[in-house]
């Protein structure tokens, strides 16, 4: 499949930054918990292969997964890369030897987990960092401004393309982009948690890409109800309607949807290209209200 045909096309994020905007992020290929290997390495690799075959030009990744080890996966299916491939990574936290996810951002952990990113990744430079600094699924308030600077300063040494911020409030924001350009925004958001709705809507204004995650799927029960019952009307899958729906909800959302199956992998990819009605896009607005 090209990736002309992938639901969506695509966004420029920077002049030299096109990508589809049906995304794949990777860190479901790790063991349970995000923590460790992978129960079936040839599985993981299968289905990052699929992603290039697909035509999908978006991978988001962290060294921080497994840790290492979807960025070990990832090169180990594709190095070399294919040239239109732009691999997205995000550094501000760490694992430690419970699995938990404590926050790494000293100035001496960022650049460790930048240079660990491209070890693993194997590249010169990254192509896009996200600066990871909120909690699980919401900001924390505060000055971003000394980790940034570390990033900013990385970028300028050559080791970073382009830069991005992840788990922010829109006044975070601002300060990232008075300290050096952002391409994108990666904040938790869905069909019922739509607290940046007006963010994402001065992004697209100014050019910049809103990439939304859905921790623990994103859904309660009651909330899948009401987007279960759409999802049969049109007789989708629930999935296929929540991603149909960000795509339709902004040009500047880019969606990156985890699986370690190369047939979730396809059901996704094929369920992001539904259109959803206006009367269905009516009924899945209702959910946040």
């Amino acid at each position: 499949m090209a990736s002309t045909q992938l639901p969506g096309g695509t966004f420029t994020l920077a002049d030299d930054l096109t990508i589809t905007r049906l995304g794949y992020g990777a860190m479901q290929l790790a063991g349970p918990h995000v923590f460790g290997p992978p129960a079936d390495r040839g599985a993981a690799v299968a289905v990052l292969r699929e992603v290039v075959e697909l035509g999908i030009t978006h991978i988001d990744t962290s060294d921080y997964y497994g840790p290492h080890v979807t960025n070990q996966l990832i090169r180990q299916a594709l190095y070399p890369y294919p040239n239109d491939l732009r691999i997205v990574t995000k550094v501000g936290a760490r694992r430690d030897a419970e699995g938990g996810w404590p926050t790494a951002l000293a100035p001496e952990e960022l650049r460790q987990a930048v240079h660990e990113n491209l070890e693993n990744l194997g590249v010169d430079a990254l192509d896009v960092v996200n600066l990871r600094v909120g909690g699980f699924d919401a900001p924390t308030p505060g000055s971003i401004a000394a980790p940034f600077t570390v990033l900013a300063d990385m970028q300028q040494e050559g080791l970073i393309k382009h830069l991005g911020v992840s788990t922010v409030a829109p006044a975070q924001i601002t300060e990232a982009r008075s300290i050096a350009p952002i391409v994108c925004v990666q904040n938790f958001y869905n069909i019922a948690h739509r607290v940046d709705d007006a963010l994402i809507d001065s992004l697209a204004a100014q050019g910049i890409a809103y990439v939304p995650y859905f921790p623990l799927g994103g859904f309660t029960p009651l909330q899948s109800d009401a987007l279960a019952s759409v999802a049969s009307r049109l007789e989708a899958t629930p999935m296929a309607v929540a991603l149909a729906w960000l795509l339709q909800r902004s040009p500047n959302i880019l969606l990156i949807p985890g699986t370690s199956s190369v047939a979730h992998l396809r059901d996704n990819v094929a369920g992001a290209g539904l259109t959803l009605p206006e009367d269905a896009v009516a009924d899945l607005n209702a959910i946040a209200n």
